[in-house]
């Protein structure tokens, strides 16, 4: 199978609030359904370092390593027996037009171009991650102190349910959905000692998410990461037939 992207993905934070899944309705493609932890509904808000980053294994000059800031909900697609759990995104945010606008092109995804900061340290075994983008004239921030041992995920924990989705849907039309699939190792974790959030939900994603502007995450996690590949190939699924 022919790799279209191939990255690594470092030092990924996980804010994760529940939600209303009414909200997330206008949003979900079709032949897919919410995925849900313990019949509770969640959204993340997400920041990670795009690393080493190369198209058909041709690196990409100077604009290889960003930081990403995506809001993504979680969904599962029944295919005969098996079951595939992915994720949407409402919006990926970066700080380079011309990879924003191939991804886009090719894939009808859903980035933004915004400016972006980062600041990553290691001091006294705490490791302190901060991801910052600019909107309105104002840094957004997703920051995290944790310790700097990194652990396997325990099995059946919201953790493990917030990382290990390995597929993706985008909504094409109101009958067309395009399925497709990443490549990564299940990732260690860090125990998180802090966080900070300062995000304005609806100015970044819609009047949809203002109630996020008044709701503290249940959960933040932050993830080593590892490299990733997503393939080239994506399933249309039409659904007007």
């Amino acid at each position: 199978m022919a790799i279209f992207l191939k990255a690594n993905w470092e030092n990924i934070i996980m804010a994760n609030y529940e939600i209303d899944p009414k909200i997330l309705e206008p949003f979900l493609p079709k032949g897919v359904e919410l995925d849900l932890f313990e019949q509770k509904c969640y959204v993340s808000l997400v920041g990670f370092m795009f690393k080493k980053t190369k198209l058909f294994s041709i690196p990409i000059p100077y604009l290889g390593t960003f930081e990403e800031i995506n809001l993504r909900f979680y969904v599962i697609r029944k295919e005969s027996n098996q079951i595939k759990r992915g994720v949407v995104f409402i919006n990926e945010t970066i700080p380079y037009p011309i990879v924003a606008w191939m991804a886009n092109k090719l894939y009808k995804e859903h980035y933004t171009v915004v400016p972006t900061k980062h600041e990553i340290t290691n001091v006294n075994n705490t490791k302190k991650v901060n991801f910052e983008w600019l909107l309105n004239k104002k840094w957004n921030r997703i920051y995290v102190e944790a310790s700097n041992e990194s652990k396997e995920m325990k099995k059946d924990t919201l953790e493990q349910f917030i990382y290990e989705h390995y597929y993706g849907y985008t909504k094409i039309d109101q009958n067309k959905t395009e399925e497709y699939k990443l490549q990564h190792p299940s990732w260690n974790t860090y125990k998180v000692l802090n966080h900070k959030i300062d995000c304005d939900f609806e100015a970044m994603y819609g009047k949809a998410f203002s109630v996020l502007n008044q709701t503290k995450p249940e959960a933040v996690f932050i993830a080593e990461g590892s490299s990733v590949n997503v393939e080239w190939k994506r399933n249309r699924l039409n659904f007007d037939k």
